[in-house]
């Protein structure tokens, strides 16, 4: 979080950057985690039209490989990249997409992940003047250490300097 003066001893909280506020190489440590709850797995899972009985029935996931109901991949995704917003992208323009996407770690209903991402490229936008593409690999582990997921995502954010 960053906090901008407006007037007289009054701030206004800012997220996210402009393209100048990212620099190749640069490790961000999102805060805070989040613990996977037995509603948000069902609930998530179900919205989504997941059948799968492996995400919502303890009886069958029970038989299965894990001996317990697994999270929806989908939903570790969505909620590991949802992490990220407020420190890289909360102000971007336009989110460009998602590649390298790998599950690396079962993840199960009171596992608490965390998210890190580090700046991998950024480059000024050929077809948007006064726009730049962040390019970042974030990575999310739970709580005890096991590395869960990594992703590459692209971003569009607005350049403060147009030049």
């Amino acid at each position: 979080m960053t906090l901008r003066q407006v007037g007289d001893n009054e701030f206004v909280e800012e997220h996210g950057g402009d393209y100048e506020d990212f620099t190749a190489g640069m490790v961000i440590r999102h805060w805070p985690g989040r613990t996977i709850s037995e509603t948000d797995n069902t609930w998530l899972t179900l919205l989504t039209m997941n059948q799968h009985p492996l995400h919502f029935d303890t009886a069958y996931g029970a038989k299965a490989e894990y001996g317990q109901v697994l999270v929806n991949s989908g939903i570790t995704l969505c909620l590991v990249g949802g992490m990220t917003v407020q420190a890289l992208s909360a102000r971007a323009v336009a989110n460009l997409g998602w590649d390298k996407v790998r599950l690396k770690d079962p993840v199960f209903v009171g596992d608490t992940l965390y998210a890190t991402s580090r700046i991998l490229a950024k480059r000024l936008s050929k077809s948007r003047p006064g726009n730049g593409i962040i390019t970042v690999e974030t990575t999310g582990t739970k709580s005890t250490g096991e590395t869960v997921i990594t992703f590459e995502r692209s971003f569009l954010v607005r350049c403060r300097e147009q030049g």
